[in-house]
């Protein structure tokens, strides 16, 4: 008989891997740590250079992946020991308790509606409020609600219980515990992704500062339909449109105080940002500060022609050195402008961050844990001539854990990580 494949991440690029090993007719355990895999693809509005809309694209795999007969999905679930060698390992797993019998609840959402407490949604980057008791995010599969212990009056202070009082159906369980799971798979697939580098840690660019500074990824938020502000692009502060729109480049990244590296997909992504603010708000001023543009994928540079030419996006190459913010709490972006020797400044309604993405907290103990090394930047170390394959047999990476790269190269790396386990598994 085959071996068993666990797949650690539910992003897309654990998602691709997970449906091609399923498919191959293997048993896949894909461990996810959040209550519903999606990983980051989930939290943005649309994808470049075609603008489809990305949980459109998503959405279908998350359900044909929890379907599938032969993936065990293990969600809000994280491995804590990993044991053996390449065709035998031996792998402890904690699922953690949502406080819900996954059985029993149909995601109806009565006891989300009717639940006292608010707390800051993460999906939506803490732009809006979530309940104790909640849905990770609207598409979320599965579909099953997970209690916030941490917020919890009954569990906290033993008051409330109104979330159990009105589920008919019984599957609110305050006293549930985690539950330890060992499994035995042939290979390994680490698939866990990304952080957004935080920009306080850079204060030149005012965000935390200045109200109207924010990031890509809160953003994206901000423009999406199932976003806090259900599509509508306006300004923190005073929730009016903005007209007038600046994107940083290089936040965080490409400095050898913080993260040298180029993130590779902030040139594309502010593009894409600049675009969709003209499909919201028709007329707004959009101006992208770069370093320069790094656009080497299929139909990017053409992308970047579209958007000059069909959007009017404005590029202005450049270093910002600082963001002010003046008496009406517009942003000011006082910048070197590099293709005239001056120093500049802008003022704006808004301005976007291009914040560096960085490995996922706590990559360190993980790789301990999985005895694999990491490289200079923090990413799991990988051959440079088979770019799945990590310093520990058996265990291979795909996606953004690996190194920088796009979505589209996320998916293809998943796919041929899928390969290299299987060819272990079938042996």
């Amino acid at each position: 008989m085959p071996k068993d494949v666990l797949v650690i991440g539910g992003g897309v690029s654990g998602i691709q891997a997970s449906l091609d090993l399923a498919d191959m007719g293997l048993k896949v355990h894909l461990v996810e740590k959040l209550p519903s895999i999606g990983g980051r693809m989930a939290q943005l509005d649309k994808t470049f250079p075609t603008n489809d809309c990305s949980i459109c694209i998503l959405a279908p795999k998350m359900a044909d992946c929890f379907g599938h007969e032969n993936i065990n999905t293990l969600t809000f679930s994280e491995v804590r020991e990993v044991s053996g060698r390449e065709g035998d390992f031996k792998v402890r797993v904690v699922k953690k308790a949502r406080g819900v019998d996954e059985t029993l609840c149909t995601g109806c959402g009565e006891c989300i509606e009717k639940c006292p407490v608010k707390v800051p949604d993460e999906f939506n980057m803490g732009l809006s409020e979530r309940k104790a008791i909640y849905l990770y995010f609207l598409q979320a599969v599965p579909r099953i609600a997970t209690i916030d212990r941490d917020n919890c009056l009954m569990i906290t202070k033993g008051k409330c219980g109104i979330c159990k009082k009105v589920c008919q159906r019984g599957a609110v369980d305050y006293d549930q515990k985690d539950k330890e799971i060992t499994l035995q798979v042939g290979a390994i697939i680490v698939a866990v992704g990304f952080d957004p580098y935080d920009p306080r840690n850079t204060s030149q660019y005012g965000y935390g500062r200045c109200k109207n500074v924010i990031t890509a990824l809160e953003y994206e938020r901000l423009i999406c339909a199932s976003g806090p502000t259900g599509g509508h692009l306006v300004r923190p502060s005073d929730h009016k449109e903005a007209n007038k729109i600046g994107y940083v480049q290089c936040v965080g990244s490409r400095d050898v105080r913080k993260n040298p590296y180029c993130s590779s997909v902030c040139c594309m992504h502010s593009t894409k940002e600049a675009i969709l603010a003209q499909e919201h708000n028709p007329g707004v001023e959009c101006f992208v500060f770069y370093t320069d543009i790094r656009a080497p994928g299929k139909d990017f540079q053409r992308y970047i022609k579209r958007g000059m030419a069909e959007y009017g996006v404005i590029y202005i190459r450049g270093r910002v050195a600082e963001i002010i913010q003046d008496e009406d709490e517009n942003p000011v972006i006082l910048y070197e402008n590099t293709e005239t020797d001056k120093v500049e400044h802008m003022k704006l309604d808004l301005v976007v961050l291009a914040t560096s993405l960085v490995p996922r907290h706590g990559i360190n103990e993980f790789a301990n844990l999985l005895g694999v090394d990491l490289d200079n930047f923090g990413f799991i170390k990988t051959d440079p001539f088979n770019t799945v394959i990590t310093t520990r047999e058996g265990i291979f990476a795909c996606g953004y854990c690996q190194s920088p790269q796009d979505i589209p190269e996320s998916v293809a790396q998943a796919s041929g990580a899928a390969e290299k386990a299987a060819e272990i598994c079938f042996r």
